[in-house]
């Protein structure tokens, strides 16, 4: 089982969570929302070898996390991982999109000097400036869009310039979700659960949730459930042997 951008850290008991997530799941990626809580997590997740930290600076917290910027930049040559990075343009947080997007930039810009790093990156409200972003940086490393909620012309400018896509349970619940997905490459999808900000039946879901897009993939393709989940594990293997 395979969940390409979770939450671990911000489970309840999540070190608890962690030792069974290490145990069912094959490859997990926790993103993290600013480079202290990366430290903190990758700390606390040290020895188990199916999780992998990302260093993240999530763009919903760039204003109370822009002190941060330094550090997540100098974090950068080392850490295998990006994410979760990004920008949001939703209403919530579209006043801050002049702070979240230098902040972008220059996380782009350092990867650029590491290139080969997968990024796990946030665009909701958002996506057309992150691809525009993304195109003039192809060098940055491989951009992994989480959750893309864009339109179907924003698809496509991503698809051109090599993003991947994770999507998930709740994704694929919707039908503006399914439609893109069955726009997106299936060599360059994964799953995710973005656990534990989504949930089935009021419970939020576990990382090893994530392989339910199974499913509902085998209907969109047209494929053998057997047939998505080999897939989905090929496109993982596929994504860590590229460079870096």
């Amino acid at each position: 089982m395979i969940d390409l951008h979770s939450h671990l850290d911000l489970y309840p008991d999540g070190l608890a969570l962690a030792q069974e997530v290490n145990r069912r799941n094959e490859f997990t990626l926790v993103v993290t929302t600013s480079p202290r809580a990366y430290r903190a997590t990758s700390r606390v997740f040290a020895g188990l070898r199916n999780i992998k930290v990302g260093l993240g600076l999530h763009p919903e917290v760039s204003v109370a996390k822009q002190g941060e910027l330094d550090d997540l930049l100098a974090g950068i040559a080392k850490a295998p991982f990006i994410g979760e990075i990004g920008m949001d343009g939703s209403p919530r947080f579209r006043g801050s999109l002049s702070i979240q997007e230098p902040i972008f930039r220059a996380a782009l810009s350092e990867c650029g000097r590491h290139p080969g790093k997968v990024m796990s990156i946030h665009s909701r409200g958002a996506e057309r400036r992150v691809v525009e972003l993304l195109a003039t940086t192809k060098h940055a490393g491989v951009p992994l869009l989480h959750w893309f909620s864009g339109a179907l012309a924003e698809l496509e400018n991503a698809v051109r310039i090599g993003c991947w896509f994770s999507v998930g349970p709740a994704m694929l619940a919707g039908e503006k979700g399914r439609a893109l997905i069955a726009r997106m490459p299936l060599n360059r999808v994964l799953p995710e659960t973005d656990g534990p900000f989504t949930s089935v039946g009021g419970k939020p879901l576990q990382p090893w949730d994530a392989w339910s897009v199974r499913e509902p993939l085998a209907e969109i393709w047209g494929m053998p459930v057997a047939d998505i989940g080999e897939q989905l594990r090929q496109n993982l293997h596929r994504l860590l042997r590229k460079p870096g």
